[in-house]
């Protein structure tokens, strides 16, 4: 495993769209781990290929912010989206930068895993969150795109 060198903006790999994974291999594994241990290295909750700049639809998301918690999903797609709720975001692609983003508080994700299997899951609160955060970085979205008041981070915990 390696620790990957995250992109911070403004790096224009952030504003790309993300193609979708076609091919399940040692490769696509590979990567994972990376981004696996990069989140943690760097204390995120969360992190999308793009981050680290491969323009690929994976994702990272970790609620507990604990090694081994981690799960990881391929081409994701939310599919149902409920309520609303505003709160405080950070990411790693953004040092230093925090600020309230509305949400919604519940969401229907549908993924792959890494071995090309489909996944369906429902997501509430934090782990919504996360799960949203990291697809906008699949679509060339920042959340100082969606953010309502940005403040100077000081303990904001990044995605």
């Amino acid at each position: 495993m390696a620790i990957l060198t995250v992109r911070t903006v403004p790096d224009p790999v952030l504003r790309q769209k993300s193609k979708p994974v076609q091919v399940f291999n040692a490769s696509l594994r590979k990567l994972v781990e990376d981004m696996v241990e990069t989140m943690f290295s760097s204390d995120g909750v969360g992190i999308a290929a793009p981050q680290v700049g491969v323009l690929e639809r994976v994702i990272i998301a970790c609620e507990t912010g604990k090694p081994g918690d981690e799960q990881v999903f391929v081409n994701p797609v939310i599919s149902a989206r409920s309520g609303e709720e505003a709160g405080t975001e950070g990411c790693l692609s953004v040092p230093g930068v925090s600020g309230d983003v509305k949400r919604a508080a519940s969401v229907t994700l549908k993924a792959q895993n890494l071995e090309g299997g489909h996944v369906r899951l429902k997501a509430n609160g934090f782990f919504a969150r996360i799960l949203q955060h990291e697809i906008d970085h699949l679509d060339g979205i920042l959340f100082i795109d969606r953010v309502e008041s940005p403040q100077k981070a000081e303990t904001a915990n990044p995605l």
